[in-house]
């Protein structure tokens, strides 16, 4: 790296912390940061190590996952001590059960309809507002996101892979015809005037927690092209993430000098293989996760900080 390059890392790590100190209150005092697993600060060494990296990276491949929304008030699944999985016996639907299964689906749809309301309502954080930016700046060349959330696309990131899907996108499995979930809302609401349930927590896809008898007399509109099912744009466990996509993905990477994960623990496979191609590619590997992940053992450089925290100090020029 250059002199002229060093100093400009300094500069703007300099800068940027005045960004930081009013950020970080704004953060501190959010009530989103309940489903954000606890970490340290940031370590300005860390920080300027990261910043290295990106000064370096040219075409910048990012992978995101549950991790960069929890500070957006959406929880994640395997997170200790938040995630759902440590705080709940509750498992999302399987792809196979919801296909083959009309009272799965009812509960499904049931739960959905509740939980989407406030699911629909959260809004891009401070790390999705920052690749936004690295992107628009021409530092990102490719954002795939393992979320189902719709924050990057919300945040304004256009060079964008939603890996397993959206949510706010429904599909017929029959003919194949797609409407928005805002739609589907307001057919349910006119198919079930009178249905009421109050939501009992909130999962990770938009999922809350009622009982079968809860569910029992809500009724769910079939396709109104076909008559098939109706089921979100998403890859649901169980399910593979369609062959034209992975291969999308490995072409953007191949066009990529640098990988960074942030907020994913890379435990399902449909994530974990990109991480392993840009090992084998020799790309450098940057992982930004609380906690372990599956791939730290490829990484040159591991963080456990929160990714709006850590993110937005980073200057992309």
């Amino acid at each position: 790296m250059s002199i002229y390059s060093a100093l400009k890392v300094s500069e703007g790590c300099r800068a940027l912390r005045l960004l930081h100190r009013g950020s970080h209150s704004i953060l501190k005092a959010n009530p989103n940061l309940a489903f954000v697993p606890a970490s340290r600060p940031p370590d300005p060494k860390e920080v300027n190590e990261l910043q290295l990296f990106i000064s370096r990276s040219q075409r910048l491949l990012v992978m995101t996952g549950a991790g960069i929304s929890t500070e957006s008030g959406i929880p994640d699944y395997r997170s200790e001590g938040v995630g759902l999985y440590t705080r709940t016996e509750r498992r999302p639907i399987q792809h196979a059960e919801f296909v083959r299964n009309a009272s799965a689906r009812q509960r499904y749809w049931a739960r959905n309809f509740v939980g989407w309301p406030q699911f629909s309502s959260h809004q891009p954080n401070a790390a999705h507002l920052a690749l936004r930016n690295w992107e628009r700046l021409g530092k990102l060349h490719w954002l795939v996101t393992q979320n189902v959330d719709a924050l990057h696309s919300k945040a304004g990131s256009q060079l964008l892979t939603e890996l397993h899907g959206c949510t706010h996108r429904v599909s017929c499995l029959g003919c194949g015809d797609q409407t928005t979930r805002s739609e589907l809302q307001e057919c349910f609401e006119a198919l079930n005037p009178s249905w009421r349930a109050e939501a009992q927590g909130v999962a990770p896809d938009g999922d809350v927690f009622l009982t079968d008898e809860q569910v029992c007399n809500f009724r769910v509109p079939a396709c109104s092209k076909c008559g098939g099912i109706l089921k979100p744009d998403v890859t649901f466990f169980g399910d593979t993430v369609s062959r034209e996509k992975v291969g999308f993905v490995h072409e953007r990477l191949a066009e990529s000098d640098s990988f960074l994960v942030a907020g994913s623990s890379l435990q399902v496979f449909s994530a974990y293989r990109f991480a392993l191609a840009a090992y084998e590619k020799k790309l450098p590997i940057v992982i930004l996760n609380i906690g372990p992940t599956r791939s730290d053992h490829l990484a040159s450089l591991k963080l456990n900080s929160r990714c709006g925290e850590l993110l937005p100090l980073i200057d992309p020029q």
